[in-house]
């Protein structure tokens, strides 16, 4: 991802994330039906949505698989793409330039994306382009995990890294301050993924609904 893309391959080291604070146990159904193809063999290549996280490196590469992280939210948020106002006051954004800098995966085809909550916090501007791109950088029958508000609660959203483990839960920290931008409906995440082949989602108890999105 022109410098912007971390690869990890099975055995490498791990950098410091760079990240704080306590951690949270949350069950997630997609995770846990990710888990189980990981499990079943070696040799697939994962791209993993948000700030390095040693914990994920050293799990994924341990089964045998390749890992490459990108924080899309973090690069987006820079303001390095906003390129001025339009009349009512908004910003501007440099979509192709964000394109071709962070959504290239030089030449990658990837078997699993883990996507998390990137979605609620990406621009607008933005929000389709970085969906068309994982699509055509996925391998067909590739699967992408993503997370999604079920409410538009700012206050009660703060963006979070996702670190998995080899339970069926995954730890939730949290992460550079990034505002929700967003709350998708069950149709607006069919819409937004209507190119893609087929679609099952989790539901839960905790203001979140979960998706295996299937290229």
């Amino acid at each position: 991802m022109l410098g912007k893309l971390f690869d990890r391959q099975p055995g490498s080291g791990a950098s410091a994330s760079g990240q704080g604070g306590p951690k949270f146990l949350r069950h997630s159904g997609g995770w846990a039906a990710l888990r189980k193809r990981l499990l079943a063999g070696d040799g697939l290549r994962v791209l993993d949505i948000g700030s390095t996280s040693p914990t994920n490196i050293n799990y994924l590469t341990s089964l045998g698989h390749s890992v490459y992280m990108a924080d899309l939210v973090e690069d987006a948020l820079t303001g390095e793409w906003i390129t001025g106002e339009d009349e009512e006051g908004k910003p501007i954004w440099n979509v192709e330039g964000f394109r071709e800098q962070n959504l290239q995966f030089s030449g990658r085809t990837f078997d699993m994306v883990l996507l998390w909550t990137a979605l609620d916090y990406l621009p607008e501007a933005l929000v389709t382009p970085v969906v068309k791109a994982f699509h055509g950088a996925m391998s067909p029958g590739g699967q992408l995990l993503a997370v999604f508000h079920t409410k538009l609660v700012v206050a009660e959203s703060p963006y979070h890294r996702f670190h998995i483990t080899p339970t069926d839960d995954v730890e939730l920290q949290l992460g550079r301050p990034a505002t929700q931008q967003r709350a998708l409906t069950n149709r607006n995440i069919e819409r937004l993924f209507a190119e893609w082949s087929g679609l099952k989602q989790f539901l839960a108890k905790d203001g979140v609904s979960e998706a295996i999105i299937v290229r």
